[in-house]
C-alpha cells in the first residue's frame, strides 16, 4: 500500500486501521472437517479379527449426508452373513448423464496391529513431530478420507463437472478374511460402480533419504498370482535305515532348482517406460541397465545387475519363491511326505500352464509332482496409457512439484484394482501421496505418513478429479 503518494496515503492508513481492526477472514478450504474426517475413519478399528468395516461405511455415509448427499445417492451394502464386511458406494452427480463417470476406490479394512507391540495405540490418531501415526494412517485410510473429503467439498463449492464422480469405500482387500468388497460388487451390483476408469491406491510420490521427489509413480497393471504345492511321496520306513529315496531330499533339491531359476526377462509398455524414465533419475550403473533392459530385454548383463535389486527383479518377468514346506511324520522315521508350496507372480500375458510347465522342467525330477491347489488371482495386462487419463495426470504433477517426472510401473503385489480390470474396468494407482523410503512401514509397527504428505496428496486428487469431471470423452 505504501507505493501510494500524497493525499492517498492518509486514506490508505485510515483504511489500513480500519482493516486491522476486523481481522481478515481466511479462505476455509474445509481442512479441520477433513482432519475431524480423518480421524474417526482411522479410529474406526476395521481389523479382520475386531473391527467392522460396516460401522466405517456408515460414519462415512453419515458425513456425505450431513454435507447434502441425498439418501438416493448413497448405498450402504453388506455381503450376506457378513454383517460388519460391508461398504459405501456414493455418487456424486454431473451434468451429462450419458457420460460415463469417473470412480474412486478405497478400502477400509487394515492389517491386524496389537497394543502391546505398537510404542502408541494403532486405533488412535496421534499427530507427533511431522507425522500421522496410526494403524491404517496411509494404507488405505488415507486415501479413502481424501476421496471422501473431496466429495464433500464438491458440494460445499456446488462444483458440477460434466461426468459424475463415484466412490466406493470396500472392505476385504488385505486378506484377513473378509468378503472382497470390490469383488463383490463386481459380481453382485456392477451397474453402482459402472465407470470410464477408476482410481484406486498403489503408488505415490517417491521421497529420496533427504526428503526430496524424485518420481511421481502411477500404477498401470499387476502382476497375478497362483501358488503351486510340490509334493513327493515315499513308504518310508525305519530311521536306522537310510535310503537316497527320500521324500525331504527331492523336495529340498526341487526347491534349490527353483531358487537357482530365474525365468526369462519380459517387458511391455509400463515396465519399458518405468525402466526407461528410472534410468534417468536413478543414474550410475543401474540407471545404465534399467535404459539398457528398456531397449533390449535380452540383454543378460543388464538384467544380472538388475536382479540384485528385489523390486527391479520384482517386474522383469514371472517369479516364484518357495514360501512353506511340510515334511515328515515321527522324528524315528522316514519322511512318507514332503511338499513345498512355491508363490508365483505372473507376468502379464504368461499362463498358470505356462509357469507349471516351466517348474516341472526345471525340478526335472517325475518323483516330485506340481499341482495348482488354488486358482489363478488377477488378470492379464494392464489398463491402458491413454492421454486421457495421463494428460491430468502430468498436469497436476507439475504444477505440485515442478520437474518431477510421473512413471507408470507394474505392480509385483496385489491391490483391489485387479477386481476391477477383470470387472472391465480400467483402473490405475495414483494418490499423491509423497512416500519416504522405508513406505512408512505400511503393514508394519507404528504406521505413519508425512502431515504435509497427506494434505499435499488432498489438494493433488482434488485437482485431479475435477479435471477428469469436466472431461470430455
Amino acid at each position: 500500500m505504501f507505493r501510494f503518494a500524497g493525499a492517498l496515503v492518509a486514506s490508505v492508513l485510515i483504511a489500513g486501521a480500519a482493516h486491522a481492526a476486523t481481522p481478515a477472514k481466511v479462505a476455509d478450504n474445509g481442512e479441520p472437517a477433513f482432519r475431524a474426517l480423518y480421524k474417526e475413519l482411522v479410529e474406526t478399528n476395521t481389523t479382520f479379527s475386531a473391527g467392522d468395516c460396516t460401522l466405517a461405511a456408515q460414519r462415512m455415509a453419515a458425513r456425505l449426508k450431513a454435507a447434502g448427499f441425498p439418501d438416493s445417492d448413497l448405498t450402504l451394502f453388506t455381503p450376506p452373513d457378513k454383517p460388519k464386511d460391508g461398504g459405501l458406494v456414493a455418487v456424486y452427480p454431473g451434468k451429462d448423464p450419458k457420460a460415463k463417470a469417473i470412480l474412486l476406490l478405497a478400502h477400509i479394512d487394515v492389517v491386524e496391529a496389537k497394543r502391546e507391540d505398537w510404542q502408541r495405540d494403532p486405533f488412535t490418531l496421534i499427530e507427533e513431530g511431522d507425522h500421522f501415526y496410526g494403524r491404517g494412517v496411509s494404507d488405505d485410510k488415507a486415501q479413502a478420507a481424501i476421496f471422501t473429503d473431496l466429495l464433500i467439498r464438491f458440494r460445499r463449492e456446488g462444483f458440477k463437472g460434466r461426468r459424475s464422480v463415484k466412490l466406493a469405500l470396500t472392505c476385504g482387500e488385505e486378506g484377513g478374511g473378509q468378503v472382497n468388497g470390490a469383488s463383490w460388487l463386481v459380481a453382485n451390483r456392477r451397474e453402482l460402480i459402472d465407470a470410464a476408469f477408476a482410481l484406486n491406491e498403489g503408488a505415490g510420490v517417491n521421497l529420496d533419504d533427504r526428503g526430496k521427489p524424485v518420481a511421481h509413480t502411477v500404477l498401470a497393471g499387476e502382476k497375478s498370482t497362483q501358488t503351486f504345492r510340490l509334493e513327493a511321496t515315499n513308504p518310508g520306513g525305519h530311521s536306522s535305515r537310510p535310503v537316497p529315496d527320500n521324500a525331504i531330499y527331492h523336495i529340498t533339491r526341487a526347491v534349490d532348482r527353483i531358487a537357482a531359476y530365474d525365468f526369462p526377462v519380459m517387458v511391455n509398455d509400463t515396465t519399458r517406460t518405468y525402466f526407461s524414465e528410472m534410468a534417468k533419475i536413478v543414474g550410475g550403473e543401474t540407471g545404465v541397465a534399467m535404459a539398457a533392459i528398456a531397449a533390449n530385454p535380452a540383454d543378460a548383463q543388464a538384467a544380472a545387475m538388475l536382479r540384485k535389486d528385489p523390486s527391479n527383479n520384482a517386474v522383469l518377468g514371472t517369479t516364484c519363491v518357495a514360501t512353506m514346506l511340510q515334511a515328515g511324520h515321527a522324528q524315528n522315521a522316514l519322511p512318507q511326505r514332503a511338499s513345498a508350496t512355491i508363490n508365483c507372480r505372473i507376468f502379464p500375458g504368461v499362463s498358470g500352464q505356462q509357469v507349471r510347465e516351466a517348474l516341472i522342467k526345471v525340478i526335472d525330477n517325475p518323483a516330485v509332482s506340481v499341482s495348482e491347489p488354488g486358482g489363478r488371482q488377477g488378470v492379464d495386462g494392464g489398463p491402458p496409457l491413454t492421454p486421457q487419463v495421463m494428460g491430468p495426470i502430468r498436469q497436476v504433477s507439475q504444477a505440485m512439484w515442478p520437474g518431477v517426472p510421473v512413471v507408470p510401473f507394474l505392480l509385483a503385489a496385489a491391490t483391489d484394482g485387479k477386481a476391477l480390470i477383470a470387472g472391465g474396468i480400467p483402473t490405475y494407482g495414483v494418490s499423491g501421496i509423497a512416500y519416504e523410503p522405508d513406505q512408512g512401514h505400511i503393514h508394519g509397527l507404528n504406521e505413519r505418513i508425512g502431515v504435509k504428505a497427506l494434505f499435499d496428496a488432498r489438494e493433488f486428487s482434488y485437482r485431479l478429479v475435477k479435471l477428469y469431471a469436466e472431461q470430455k470423452d
